[in-house]
């Protein structure tokens, strides 16, 4: 059996038109539903009551690092990881019909996008920032006002979709800028998923306090010729200064990453036996090509 993605229901955090949206849609066709969400918290919500079959949620930034709420998410949900999708991040300045850069006195977006387009504010020192929960939002409300002296920084789908014009393209200050996404579905439905070259692995654990925990979690997974893609550190709530370890792995086989999981089970002995395969899912291709 194969994962069908057909008019799935995905959930996302955003308004239409986020460039959450635009990797659900980069990752699963037009063939889906998208259900945007105001929230991380209500989009992981979404799948457990009801209102969306999966959740496309942003993981990683090549520029910002973790998307640190959406990693706690995960220890708090029974989602699991099942694909994921890496989307380029390109900022352009969005007016109203009529405005002209020249007029622009404000500018809204996402705190995030705004650090990201440091450049054209240093280039346009008049122009005021103003922070909002959302990069499409932002230009859905600049738009509604229909005030030609504001704009907001966003996606070209947010643009297209509120029916608003670029006034700036690609402002962004780095060009190497990438979001990795993941989709999750129920626990309960993943494990009978056959997905199709599942050769990486998000998992967490945790390691008791004592010299060389972590070496002896991870040296296995060297042993059985599994690459080490990242790991991030999150605290454990409640109980002060101890943490769980998230890491992604990639290996030729299946086989090898339940081998190398085994043995680093085995050997390292996790706190408490306590270890969570977040997913098996394929890796994601090439960087893909940007927009000119």
């Amino acid at each position: 059996m194969t994962v069908e993605f057909h008019k799935m229901r995905v959930a996302f955090q955003g308004e239409p038109g986020a460039f959450s949206e635009a990797a659900a849609l980069q990752l699963l066709g037009h063939e889906i539903t998208t259900v945007p969400r105001p929230t991380f918290d209500a989009a992981f919500r979404a799948v457990s009551d009801g209102t969306a079959d999966a959740l496309l949620a942003p993981i990683e930034n090549t520029l910002a690092g973790s998307v640190i709420r959406v990693y706690d998410l995960l220890l708090e949900s029974t989602l699991c990881i099942v694909a994921e999708t890496v989307l380029p991040i390109e900022h352009h300045l969005i007016g109203c019909v009529g405005a002209k850069l020249a007029d622009i006195r404000s500018v809204a977006s996402h705190p995030m996008a705004l650090a990201q387009c440091e450049g054209f504010f240093v280039s346009h020192p008049t122009v005021r920032r103003i922070t909002a929960e959302d990069t499409a939002g932002s230009v859905r409300d600049i738009l509604a006002r229909g005030d030609r002296s504001a704009a907001a920084i966003a996606g070209r789908r947010a643009a297209e979709h509120y029916q608003g014009v670029i006034l700036a393209s690609h402002i962004q200050d780095n060009p190497e800028n990438f979001t990795r996404f993941v989709l999750l579905l129920d626990l309960m439905q993943a494990p009978h998923l056959d997905v199709h070259g599942a050769r990486k692995m998000s998992l967490v654990f945790g390691l008791p306090h004592r010299p060389g925990a972590l070496l002896a979690a991870l040296e296995p997974f060297s042993r059985y010729g599994v690459n080490l893609q990242k790991i991030e550190s999150r605290p454990i709530h409640g109980r002060p200064f101890e943490y769980q370890f998230f890491v992604d792995v990639e290996a030729d086989s299946r086989e090898q990453l339940d081998d190398a999981l085994k043995a680093a089970a085995a050997e390292s002995r996790f706190a408490d036996d306590k270890v969570r395969v977040l997913g098996f899912y394929p890796r994601a291709g090439a960087l893909p090509k940007r927009t000119s």
